[in-house]
């Protein structure tokens, strides 16, 4: 079922009688949301926000984590906050969102969603929301649209699909044909897919602690994928670009502030060539979330053989250096909404350190397994051995992600080091007088065994908790922070 043939506005006044408010929204007052200034995230206090957190998507149905140990309870949120995370890129899948027609909500699902969200904006948690999706739908082998927008194109319908794994299916003339068709509007998909983002817009536009929306999960260019290994400069003007436009107008018409983000075609995730987004017109809040996933660990997790690593390295360097020319050619901020997804410490390593380099926010995929049906590296891209079990925790893997890092800075970055084998940290700012809020240490629990000394050129620090230094300048110039360990 497409549609039930009630008229669109008529439908949004009904949906403020019947559908949840955010629970933990404040009336009268304007919620604590980020925003674009320059490539920089800011909070309601206008300072640097640096995002460290985790991919939070259920890929199944009915597409929310349960309120289980095995899903996502007070303790997981809890767990996020004592370790630092300060962000997190929820799925919410349009096969949630309108599963039965294009122009209703379902309560259900934005229940289920809701609770999440109350948890992590609670303990202060930024939150993007993602609309998700891998291999369009669970008939081709994937997830996130719902069952009423696959519509088999001809010939192909002609035959029964011959199942491919992900992310080969991608790859079939099947597959790509339906995402060309979605491209341009075919049986008023691309229609539907805008009119669900108004309604998302509608209910989440006042939810505290949203950094935004994003707009499609890896967008896949259809039959043209072949040109997209060296970036397929044609299929942004002519596809992907008038599609992101159309979404963002569908959230304007709700929602006029918070960030709207952008993706890439799909192989921009593990390709340095170039992507080719242009600036929305008087758009002054977009974003750019991209991904980053080194090709020679794809490679290996297709059966390729051991890894070789040492490209990782200038490929992570490199790729940053793209998204920020990327986020300025469109007037963007970027974030680095996906990477990781593997056990391999020493890729870990290696992008985690890239992103402090470059003042990257990022979140790692993924925090738990969730029996992801769509992954190409096995079950080793969460955080512990037993999803149910907060106490099976990886520790390697914690030891890179749990960083000491500036999560809120009172004036402009500019250098960030973090060493995860000895706990090191060096940061530099330079202040903004007109913010008088302090400038915030995140301090791992995981790398100070005895404790950890500070020390600020510039400026002074006060102990705010065990975990966080506050800092506040006392001059003009640069402030310097070293935190090391206590011997």
């Amino acid at each position: 079922m497409r549609r039930l043939g009630v008229g669109f506005v008529l439908v949004l006044l009904a949906a403020a009688l019947w559908l949840p408010a955010p629970a933990s929204a404040h009336d009268g007052d304007a919620p604590p949301q980020l925003h674009r200034k320059g490539r920089w995230l800011v909070d309601e206090q206008g300072r640097t926000v640096i995002v460290h957190g985790f991919n939070m998507v259920y890929k199944l149905a009915p597409y929310s984590p349960p309120d289980d140990p095995a899903g996502f309870t007070e303790a997981d949120a809890q767990w996020l906050a004592d370790h630092g995370f300060n962000a997190a890129r929820v799925g919410t899948l349009w096969a949630g969102l309108t599963p039965e027609s294009a122009d209703q909500l379902d309560p259900t699902y934005v229940a289920g969603v809701q609770r999440v969200l109350d948890l992590l904006a609670q303990r202060h948690i930024w939150m993007q929301l993602d609309m998700h999706q891998d291999q369009w739908n669970e008939y081709y082998g994937g997830e996130g649209v719902p069952d009423w927008a696959v519509i088999r194109p001809a010939p192909y319908d002609e035959e029964p699909y011959e199942f491919v794994p992900f992310p080969k299916g991608y790859w079939t003339d099947e597959v790509s044909t339906v995402f060309d068709n979605f491209w341009a509007d075919h049986d008023g998909l691309l229609t539907d897919w805008a009119e669900a983002w108004q309604l998302t817009a509608q209910q989440w536009k006042d939810q505290p602690y949203l950094m935004g929306y994003d707009l499609l999960n890896e967008p896949w260019m259809g039959m043209e994928w072949r040109s997209c290994f060296t970036g397929c400069p044609a299929s942004y003007p002519a596809e992907l670009q008038p599609a992101m436009e159309r979404g963002l107008a569908a959230v304007r018409s709700a929602d006029p502030d918070n960030i709207v983000w952008w993706e890439p075609q799909q192989f921009a995730g593990g390709s340095t060539a170039d992507t080719y987004f242009t600036p929305a017109a008087g758009e002054r809040q977009l974003g750019f979330s991209w991904h980053n996933y080194c090709p020679s660990l794809f490679v290996a997790g297709q059966g390729g053989g051991p890894p070789d690593v040492t490209p990782c390295k200038d490929f992570s360097d490199t790729h940053q250096k793209g998204a920020i020319d990327q986020s300025r050619r469109m007037h963007a901020v970027p974030m680095m909404s996906e990477w990781g997804a593997t056990d391999n410490l020493k890729v870990i390593a290696i992008d985690a350190a890239a992103a402090d380099k470059h003042l990257m926010g990022w979140t790692h995929w993924a925090y738990k397994e969730w029996d992801d049906p769509t992954t190409s590296g096995g079950n080793v891209q969460g955080m512990f051995d037993d999803d149910a079990d907060l106490s099976t925790l990886r520790m390697g893997k914690a030891k890179l992600l749990v960083r000491t890092y500036a999560r809120a800075t009172a004036g402009t970055p500019l250098s960030m080091h973090f060493n995860a084998r000895n706990g090191e940290f060096h940061y530099r700012y330079r202040p903004d007088r007109a913010i008088h809020a302090p400038t915030e240490i995140f301090v791992s629990p995981l790398h100070y065994p005895d404790g950890y000394r500070v020390r600020v050129d510039g400026g002074t620090a006060v102990r705010a908790g065990d975990h966080l230094v506050d800092v506040r300048r006392s001059g003009k110039g640069v402030v310097s922070v070293t935190i090391t360990r206590r011997s």
